[in-house]
């Protein structure tokens, strides 16, 4: 079967889906009912159109190999309802349309195909001005005097903190670290913003909170202490130090073709913006790699990479201190099944792992790891839950954020009690499963 020729499960199409409500309405009109006509090509095309509110029905087009969407309704969301219902359609191997079908297309879903075509041979063809010019370097140094300058006064406002006692910070508020964060931003620092308003939000974030604001702290001090040193450091080092700041760093090197299988797609989203996270791992190198990609704040990112599928692609990697992330380059083709999944590792490699993951990049607050086989228990004392060995000779305590999660009640509906593979993020703060697969069922189950 030609990767062209698959389809997605409906698990995938809905794992696409912006929110609950978005995945709610998805699910109506992946039927027939609605759609007064529907089709694909062998190009891995899907079009059709939808009857809805308005006189005309929305005409809606999809790439598979995208995936990308294009659809006349006026929702802000992305993929809409409509992109979904008709890739439902398209999943269904009962359905109306056919598989590979060869169908042409109507001329407007032509046109939106040819158009999005021409864009990605421009953007390739794009030129970039040379990081070496002399007008670039004068604003890399000025960029790095603000960046040396707002380090330095976060230091000593650190310093302040510590000598006033941990409980100030809980006393003067969030607004006190907005207006650092702030500062932070002036300074062309973003990395050094983000971190001051993560330690903003953990007085407020329940019992044990000076603990954590201790550690946090500690981190962030450590930071700007190596900002001021950074001529110093070795130059791995110093990339790690650069990239925790928020400097610009650019994708370099030669990129790795591969097939990627898609372990993992999640979203975050503060006031500013939506960041999609997808975990990939190379079927022939092995190599596991993070694509990042944003939407402005309220809206999904444009890329989406189903979770479960595997894609050929040209993946090329950021300088060290860049945790995993990789630029996404040209592929080859629509997502397809994956012939194999990652092979598990015990708990021991694990936590090795991320050891090596620290000394590399002392802030990484975790490394993936693909974790099995392994059995999801309660702990001991019966506040939390752990993935243990089927032995019982070493387990991971699952973290805060993963118990509180939906995604834990999957797990364990998945595992019954057995033994199965788990895909996450390993820190100091437990283990958060990402997916998980079973022996004998290739299909892997979203836990994000």
């Amino acid at each position: 079967m030609t990767q062209q020729g698959v389809r997605w499960a409906a698990e995938q199409v809905l794992a696409l889906a912006p929110d609950a409500a978005s995945r709610k309405a998805g699910s109506k009109l992946g039927t027939s009912g609605p759609w007064s006509e529907a089709g694909c090509s062998n190009e891995g095309a899907v079009w059709g159109l939808c009857r809805g509110s308005g006189s005309k029905p929305y005409r809606t087009v999809v790439d598979t190999t995208g995936p990308a969407y294009q659809c006349s309704c006026p929702s802000r969301k992305f993929p809409c309802k409509h992109a979904l219902g008709l890739l439902l359609l398209w999943s269904d191997p009962q359905g109306p349309v056919a598989l590979g079908g060869g169908e042409r297309a109507p001329d407007w879903a032509r046109t939106w195909l040819a158009g999005r075509a021409e864009r990605t041979v421009k953007k390739k063809a794009a030129t970039v001005t040379p990081a070496g010019s002399e007008a670039a370097r004068r604003r890399a140094e000025q960029r790095g005097e603000r960046v040396s300058a707002g380090a330095t006064e976060l230091e000593q406002r650190l310093e302040d903190l510590l000598r006033g006692g941990l409980a100030a910070a809980e006393q003067s508020g969030y607004s006190l670290w907005e207006e650092t964060a702030a500062r932070m931003v002036d300074a062309q620092a973003p990395g050094l913003a983000a971190r001051v308003r993560e330690l903003g939000a953990i007085p407020g974030s329940g019992p044990g909170w000076p603990v954590r604001l201790l550690e946090e702290t500690s981190l962030l001090y450590l930071l700007v202490r190596a900002r001021g040193r950074q001529a110093e450091l070795p130059a791995e080092l110093s990339s790690v130090v650069g990239a925790r700041l928020g400097l610009p760093v650019r994708a370099e090197g030669p990129p790795l073709r591969d097939t990627w299988l898609v372990l993992a797609q999640y979203d975050t989203a503060d006031a500013r913006l939506t960041t999609r996270r997808a975990w990939l791992q190379g079927t022939g190198s092995g190599r596991t790699a993070l694509v990042l990609s944003y939407g402005a704040a309220g809206r999904a990112p444009e890329l989406t990479l189903p979770a479960g599928l595997a894609v050929e692609a040209e993946l090329t990697w950021f300088p060290t201190g860049a945790g995993w992330r990789a630029e996404l380059g040209e592929r080859f083709g629509a997502p397809a099944a994956p012939l194999s999944r990652p092979t598990g590792v015990d708990v021991t490699e694990a936590l090795g792992r991320y050891g090596r993951a620290v000394r590399e990049d002392p802030w990484a607050p975790h490394c993936p790891v693909t974790l099995g086989p392994v059995i999801p228990a309660p702990l001991p004392d019966g506040r939390g839950w752990q993935l243990a060995a089927p032995d019982g000779s070493a387990a991971l305590p699952l973290s805060a954020t993963a118990v509180a999660n939906q995604g834990l009640w999957r797990l364990l509906s998945l595992s019954g009690g057995a033994p199965l593979t788990v895909f996450g993020e390993c820190g100091h703060r437990g283990f958060t499963p990402l997916a998980a697969w079973v022996e004998g069922d290739e299909a892997v189950v979203s836990l994000s």
